[in-house]
């Protein structure tokens, strides 16, 4: 039983928040003109967890991340499938991957040798067998330098040792950066494979002060690597040791402010926001030219900051008294200025340097393609003939896909009578082509998966692309574009505007339906020319679990799944397609890896039966107290059918309610409710349930893997929606679990989360007793362009959405009682800055609001130091056992 005791609102603060961020904006009523406040009363059926002092939830924690620990990121990944030419030899393939061998903690580069035959009766397990020797990837004590630290934020890496590398089928060349350098090795290729001893990796020495960064093969000259220091692309010989700076963009001085440029280099929201981490892409092929070398081409972005906010972040070096500088488009306002460039570099017959020339297009980037604002993906086509980009403007409604042939870009000059001349020199018949065009009401979700096809004829250009905006879901289109270049003048005066769009000769749909082809976070697609088949993953299943499907593109029809139904799967489909492997899982069974091969009759390729062949790990053992949520489903009062998972109290006693937590993401792009284990990220939740509490996840409207409608419910109007699906899902839980207390729940999220269990116990302080709110943004005009207007629009075009969900602004709502709200944050966060919690705090103050907040003085967004994530895990604890 509980009783509602009404609290009179304090007034609105607009000040501190006009004099911080020189808006003029306007406090709003918000959703109710009075707050609701629950104040408890024992009910003789209440369940209470039992407390447990400091100590002891630290042996709890402890119990339970050394499980977490033992089977985090021992998952191999970045699969390379290699064939062996060797038809005599006992093995078919050789599978290269990253992952970390028993007894190490760092990733390292591994490979496994799988057998043409297996004895089906028996399981074969492939070792793991090391391909370096004795080899220290990761920096002495962790010490990375400040441009790796970020790039692991930005990716959400949290192994150690090689977590990227780069390989040259012809040659069996690896390239990979680790402890603070450059190394390559080789094995396969034409030159036959090792057959037992590791390789001792070779570091690449160096001239360049600093780290270097994002280190390419070049494709058609091997010998030539390319990486990133200090900001500019530098060239570097494997065989001779010659090192060449090909850009002069940055001038290495300390200060940000006047040191603007960048080349080769992804910015901060380029790779926050749309998951893109390099700034350059190698021509797939050398030109060979009529002296016997080749010339090699590089497609690098240019970036120049100089009218982009610089926010100061406290740095990690906190004894120093130091902050550091970075380069943050806050929403509203100025953006990086970017364009592509091409470094062509001239080789002589022995593959030394004779030549490097900078490129630049013949005309700005945005005279060529008005209204664009971000290039979001780039890359050459399969056959070098095209460079290619994807361009998206500042609403992010309209994409284009255009293509840009080398000799579009003419030497850089300051001499304005030779950049004439250049001009002059460039075919009247060059031009870009904007060969696919896209635009949505809602936003569009950039996604990886573009394959062109090698142009057969001069006149049209073919490839696959995934379109999410036609339908409201993700799906796969084969498409053939005109190309009918127009003649003109380049030398003449500049023509702003000129449409180099396309016609579609043809578009041929391949999948179709309420479901979504995987196109997002890294996903790929595999195409057999062949056979004319196309493998990729998606959840025509369910949406729940991500499968493996082939459909042809020559006659679409039958799309065939291909992975186990009952579980999640990650896979990777080898080069000539006869093999695949998959990492999977569902909420019960901890993952698996394994290998299988596609059989069948020759002449039917589309409908081949997968066979399992061989295990590269089976699914390790559950912590005893582990119990797997249960999945359920409930109709939405939107309309939408709703997911969600409950984590059942491990002492269940009938007729007891037990306390509830509800943890929350809430936002774009994730999914947390599916059918995989949810032992490792999650554990946390075991936890609480294994303590007495009930948990209970809601994937409401917002999250992915839904389709554009279900995700864009959020347009203009974040923290307004998201709340009302969670309730309604606390209630059906309610009434299917008799054991959830709805007059005791907690609501707790990270980042977006944060933000959303702020917002949960300031529009239901009725339905949340407390809240736990970590790394929350509290006002959307400190935020970043790239995601938030994205999906809010411009501050100036959207005033009353920025307002409404912003929490900062509504304090007043907040609950009067104390030990109701609890803020976390890392004090050195340079994503979600700790301006926000700053703010917020700031503001309940102001209104004589309680508060509690705990900071993690050395982290950033994510909490990656293991006593930091310890200490945080014990707070949530505790915090709950006092006060839920």
């Amino acid at each position: 039983m509980h009783r509602v005791k009404k609290v009179k609102l304090g007034d609105k603060t607009e000040g501190y928040w006009k004099s911080c961020l020189g808006g003029n904006m306007t406090a709003v009523d918000g959703l109710t003109d009075s707050t609701e406040v629950v104040e408890m009363e024992d009910g003789p059926s209440q369940f209470y967890v039992e407390k447990h002092s400091w100590g002891g939830l630290r042996d709890i924690i402890h119990s339970s991340r050394k499980y977490s620990g033992m089977i985090a990121n021992k998952a191999p990944h970045d699969f390379q499938f290699v064939q062996k030419n060797d038809e005599s030899g006992p093995h078919s393939h050789r599978l290269y991957y990253l992952g970390m061998p028993y007894g190490s903690r760092e990733n390292s580069l591994l490979y496994s040798e799988i057998p043409k035959k297996i004895r089906k009766e028996a399981l074969l397990v492939l070792s793991w067998k090391q391909m370096l020797d004795h080899f220290q990837a990761t920096p002495h004590q962790g010490a990375y330098s400040r441009e790796e630290e970020l790039l692991r934020e930005r990716k959400r890496l949290g192994a150690f040792g090689i977590t990227s590398y780069d390989y040259h089928s012809q040659t069996g060349l690896f390239l990979f950066q680790a402890s603070n350098s450059l190394f390559y090795c080789q094995d396969g290729g034409n030159n036959g494979f090792i057959q037992s001893a590791p390789i001792k990796p070779v570091e690449i020495k160096t001239q360049c002060s600093g780290t270097r960064m994002d280190p390419k093969i070049s494709p058609g000259q091997p010998n030539f690597i390319a990486f990133i220091n200090n900001n500019d692309l530098w060239l570097a010989n494997l065989k001779s040791g010659e090192e060449r700076r090909l850009t002069f963009c940055h001038k290495g001085l300390d200060n940000v402010k006047e040191d603007p440029k960048s080349a080769g280099v992804a910015t901060f929201v380029i790779q926050e926001e749309f998951d893109r981490f390099t700034g350059y892409w190698w021509s797939p092929s050398a030109v060979e030219d009529s002296d016997g070398g080749k010339t090699l081409y590089l497609l690098y972005e240019e970036v120049d900051e100089t009218e982009v906010e610089i926010i100061h972040v406290p740095s990690p070096a906190l004894e120093e008294r130091k902050a550091d500088a970075y380069r943050y488009p806050r929403t509203g306002s100025k953006n990086p200025q970017t364009t592509l460039k091409l470094a062509e570099i001239k080789t002589d017959i022995q593959g030394k340097i004779v030549s490097i020339q900078d490129k630049e297009l013949v005309l700005p980037f945005t005279t060529l393609f008005p209204g664009t604002e971000y290039i979001s993906r780039a890359g050459w086509t399969t056959d070098g003939k095209y460079g290619w980009a994807v361009l998206l403007d500042r609403s992010q409604r309209r994409l284009q896909l255009v293509l840009l042939p080398p000799a579009l870009f003419i030497p850089v000059t300051d001499d304005l009578a030779q950049r004439q001349k250049n001009l002059e020199a460039v075919p009247h018949d060059v031009q870009p082509y904007i060969v696919y065009e896209e635009t949505t009401d809602i936003w569009i979700n950039v996604h990886d998966i573009f394959y062109p096809f090698v142009q057969t004829s001069e006149d049209e250009f073919s490839f696959i692309w995934v379109n999410e905006s036609k339908t409201g879901f993700s799906h796969l289109y084969k498409i053939t574009s005109a190309l009918q270049p127009d003649c003109y003048q380049w030398s003449g005066k500049p023509q702003p505007g000129r449409d180099f769009k396309c016609a579609i000769k043809e578009e041929v749909t391949l999948t179709s339906g309420e479901w979504e082809v995987l196109a997002r976070h890294g996903s790929k697609i595999w195409v057999n020319e062949a056979s004319k088949l196309v493998y990729f993953q998606g959840t025509r299943d369910t949406p729940l679990e991500h499968h493996l499907y082939v459909v042809s593109y020559q006659s679409p029809g039958d799309v065939v799944r291909l992975s186990k139904p009952g579980f999640s799967h990650s896979c990777s489909v080898s080069k000539n397609f006869d093999m695949f492997v998959s990492h999977y899982s569902n909420v019960s069974t901890p993952p698996c890896l394994h290998v299988y091969k596609l059989t069948g009759p020759e002449g039917d390729p589309l409908h081949m039966v997968p066979e399992f062949w061989a295990s590269m790990m089976e699914a390790p053992g559950c912590p005893g107290d582990y119990k797997s949520p249960e999945i359920f489903d409930f109709p939405g009062k939107s309309g939408f059918q709703l997911y969600g998972m409950v984590y059942t109290p491990h002492n269940l006693q009938p007729g007891r309610k037990h306390p509830t937590v509800l943890f929350v993401y809430g936002g774009p792009q994730v999914q947390l409710v599916n059918n995989t284990f949810k032992g490792m990220k999650y554990l946390r939740l075991n936890t609480l349930a294994s303590l007495g509490y009930a948990v209970v996840v809601i994937d409401g409207r917002g999250s992915c893997q839904r389709g554009l409608k279900f995700e864009g419910a959020l347009k203009n109007k974040m923290g307004q929606v998201e709340i009302e699906d969670q309730v309604e899902g606390l209630q059906y839980v309610s009434e299917r679990f008799n054991f959830v207390d709805l007059s005791r729940v907690a609501i707790h999220g990270w980042s977006y989360g944060g933000f959303l269990s702020l917002m949960g116990i300031i529009q239901r302080p009725n339905v949340f007793k407390v809240a736990i709110a970590g790394a929350p943004v509290t006002v959307w005009m400190a935020y970043d362009t790239g995601y938030t207007e994205r999906y809010m629009d411009t501050p100036d075009n959207n005033q009353q959405g920025y307002e409404e969900g912003s929490v900062a602004l509504h304090v007043d709502k907040l609950p009067s009682e104390p030990n109701r709200l609890l803020i976390l944050h890392g004090f050195l966060d340079e994503n979600v800055h700790f301006f926000h919690t700053n703010f917020l705090v700031s503001q309940i103050i102001r209104a004589g609001k309680p508060y509690q907040l705990q900071v993690y003085p050395n982290e950033r967004h994510s909490i990656r130091c293991p006593e930091s994530g310890e200490h945080y895990e014990i707070m949530l604890l505790h915090f709950l056992q006092q006060y839920l």
